[in-house]
């Protein structure tokens, strides 16, 4: 019954990208030629159940099959990881200056003979409180999932980013581009290999 289902359970836009760095490796290190890494990305970016992604990896060393993710069990970890990240990226500069102020006061402290006023109170303070209120004002209007979109939507431009220059690289060395291409002659070579399948579509901003 699990191989049924297996057979059957559609595969998400993270799995295929999974697998297309694991074939990418393999032409990397001689595994695959060039054609037969052209033929297993599009099968890559056109399957649509876990089953169909794994036969592109299963004569292939140091693989193993995709592993669909289980929501339930990860739901409440990732809201709470949610959550941290965003207040890291809220706080984290203020913390860095508390720091920083805390320490110039403490090597004054430590060598004037009197007491010294706590001054950095004064910067880290007010902005403490602006802080507090963007805090509870973020949390309310859900800006830890926001700002996780917002970080995945980078990450995924940059590995885009990434497998355009490899592209780029590839078709240099077959002779499909020339050395130094014009930026019309990197659209159209772009939009090919998009239709074709070997290069996803460059991601969207999240709404």
């Amino acid at each position: 019954m699990a191989d049924v289902s297996r057979e059957q359970m559609r595969a998400a836009d993270d799995d295929r990208r999974q697998v297309a760095d694991q074939l990418r490796l393999a032409l990397e290190e001689g595994r695959l030629d060039l054609t037969e890494y052209d033929e297993r990305i599009q099968g890559a970016y056109a399957a649509k159940t876990y089953a169909e992604l794994d036969r592109l990896l299963t004569d292939l060393p140091n693989t193993a099959p995709l592993v669909p993710a289980q929501p339930a069990a990860v739901a409440v970890p990732a809201s709470e990881g949610l959550r941290s990240a965003w207040l890291g990226h809220v706080w984290g500069a203020w913390a860095k200056a508390a720091v920083f102020f805390t320490l110039i006061w403490g090597v004054a402290a430590l060598a004037s003979s009197e007491p010294i006023f706590y001054w950095p109170v004064w910067i880290v303070g007010p902005w403490g409180v602006v802080l507090v209120f963007r805090t509870i004002g973020g949390l309310a209007s859900g800006e830890p999932r926001k700002h996780a979109a917002e970080a995945e939507h980078r990450r995924r431009l940059r590995e885009h980013k990434r497998d355009r220059k490899a592209l780029y690289s590839r078709a240099i060395a077959a002779g499909e581009l020339p050395d130094k291409p014009t930026k019309e002659q990197r659209k159209a070579f772009i939009a090919e290999a998009v239709a074709r399948g070997d290069l996803p579509p460059k991601p969207r901003r999240p709404q």
